[in-house]
């Protein structure tokens, strides 16, 4: 068992190292040679089967020849014919020889070419005289031995029994093959170089387009993600891997951009951030500076710095509300949703922007007399409302009318608040979203940008938008648009979240 075991596992340790070396060549070396092993075992297998059915074809042909004529011999015998030296060599083809023998195993007769004589014996007649049958057997009788001989008892008249023996070299049929597997061989050898070569060039060919794809993957880098693969067959394997990778491509390229573009807009933020922070600090270092030096002593330099101060300090918690409320909404705060009146909410923000803009400026609220509901975040929404009325309110002057509208379009909801104002310039509309962007630094009125961005941000969180179509000296109208009913599945998960 133990020698079964060690016979048995050496092949496929022999098969494991040859495929562990083979592991180790480039992926065109490794398809050339699994090519070219399996093309030559084919090759293999083909050439011992020719040499086969030939060696079977010439040995067939050697016994059928060497049979019939044995067979013709022994006819012309039982029929009764005499038959000399002359006639055995007449029966006898080109490369057949015939022996004749009486019972003791005299040579009555024997082809002329054959150099035997009655001392030299086979025991191939023997038993085809012993037996009454025919025998066949190898013998060495002729120069051109080894022999096939074939015997046949023939029982004559009399009750004597002859034995005729027909033979036929091997020696053509060796000589056939010899040059048969000699030429095989070499066939085959080129047959195997031809086929190395050929699936080498077609290794190469068909990797072509995988070097064209490493060569373009090599001019791809982090700072430039447009180069794209080429695709020379998008149909086969290696079109429809480079199709992935492209696509693949397409988003990180697209992925790397928006990141480059937040990156952008956080260091711009972050940057507008300090410096609208800087301002009102500085104020209040300045006037506590003045009171420390001796301001105190002074009732009106006291009332102005603490009046200063108390402005400056407020300045600065309405632009912390306003970064904290971007923070929340950047975090994803939950929205707390639930069916509220659009009007009321209307009505409310608009009695406080009369009182903010000290009735100088016309602020009203167009009830259609309908009442219109939807599911949103109440103090959210009323926080838009608030943003987009004090903007109005900022930008008209004095004696012009602000007026916030209502109305309802299939399962949307739209809020317009339109004004009578200064109006905002074709190339400023696509920026006055953008946080810290303000239209005109001159014209802020203690502004500083975070407002529109703040709006847009909630409406956004509930699946809507805000457009703006403005003109220069005429007014403009901002319309909130959101969906009357939210689809979100737990009130749990609602939440504002920056796009």
């Amino acid at each position: 068992m133990p020698e079964r075991r060690c016979s048995i596992s050496r092949p496929y340790g022999v098969w494991a190292t040859l495929s562990e070396m083979i592991s180790f060549l480039p992926i065109q070396w490794r398809l050339t040679v699994f090519n070219a092993l399996a093309i030559g075992v084919i090759l293999a297998v083909l050439s011992f089967a020719l040499f086969f059915l030939l060696r079977e074809a010439l040995l067939s042909d050697v016994e059928n020849t060497t049979h019939n004529r044995a067979s013709t011999v022994a006819q012309n015998i039982r029929d009764g014919e005499d038959l000399s030296e002359g006639d055995v060599e007449e029966l006898t083809p080109y490369g057949v020889f015939t022996i004749v023998r009486g019972e003791e195993g005299r040579i009555l007769f024997k082809t002329e070419s054959l150099k035997i004589q009655n001392g030299h014996s086979d025991t191939i007649w023997r038993e085809a005289l012993g037996s009454g049958t025919p025998a066949s057997g190898e013998a060495d009788l002729s120069p051109a031995a080894p022999d096939y001989i074939y015997a046949i008892p023939v029982t004559l008249a009399g009750g004597r029994t002859l034995v005729v023996e027909a033979g036929r070299s091997y020696e053509t049929v060796s000589d056939t093959l010899a040059a048969f597997a000699t030429i095989l061989a070499v066939s085959v050898f080129a047959a195997l170089i031809f086929s190395i070569l050929g699936a080498y060039l077609l290794a190469r060919v068909a990797l072509a387009p995988v070097d064209a794809v490493v060569s373009s993957a090599q001019k791809i880098t982090e700072s430039d993600l447009s180069e794209r693969l080429p695709v020379a067959h998008p149909r086969d394997k290696i079109g429809s891997l480079t199709t992935t990778i492209n696509g693949l491509l397409t988003r990180l390229e697209v992925a790397f951009a928006r990141r480059e573009e937040s990156l952008s807009r956080q260091r711009r933020f972050t940057a507008d951030a300090s410096h609208e922070l800087r301002t009102p600090l500085t104020s209040i270092g300045g006037y506590a500076q003045m009171l420390e030096e001796g301001g105190l002593q002074d009732q009106e330099i006291t009332r102005e710095s603490v009046s200063a101060i108390r402005r400056e300090s407020e300045r600065m918690r309405a632009l912390v509300e306003d970064l904290l409320s971007l923070s929340r909404g950047d975090e994803g705060v939950p929205l707390k949703l639930g069916e509220h009146d659009l009007g009321t909410l209307a009505s409310e923000a608009v009695e406080m922007a009369r009182v903010s803009a000290g009735y100088k400026v016309s602020v009203e609220y167009a009830n259609s007399g309908d009442r219109i509901t939807a599911v949103v975040d109440r103090s959210r929404i009323r926080q838009v409302i608030s943003i987009l009325l004090d903007n109005a309110i900022k930008y008209t002057p004095e004696g012009g009318r602000v007026k916030i509208t209502a109305r309802e379009i299939e399962n949307l909801v739209k809020l317009e608040v339109a004004d009578t104002g200064i109006g905002i310039s074709r190339d400023q509309l696509p920026h006055i979203f953008e946080r810290f962007h303000r239209v005109d630094e001159a014209r802020t009125a203690g502004g500083v940008g975070l407002g529109l961005a703040i709006a847009r941000q909630i409406a956004e969180a509930h699946g809507g938008e805000i457009e703006v179509q403005s003109t220069l000296g005429e007014g403009s109208t901002f319309t909130l648009t959101f969906p009357k009913e939210q689809s979100f599945p737990d009130p749990n998960s609602h939440s504002v979240s920056s796009q």
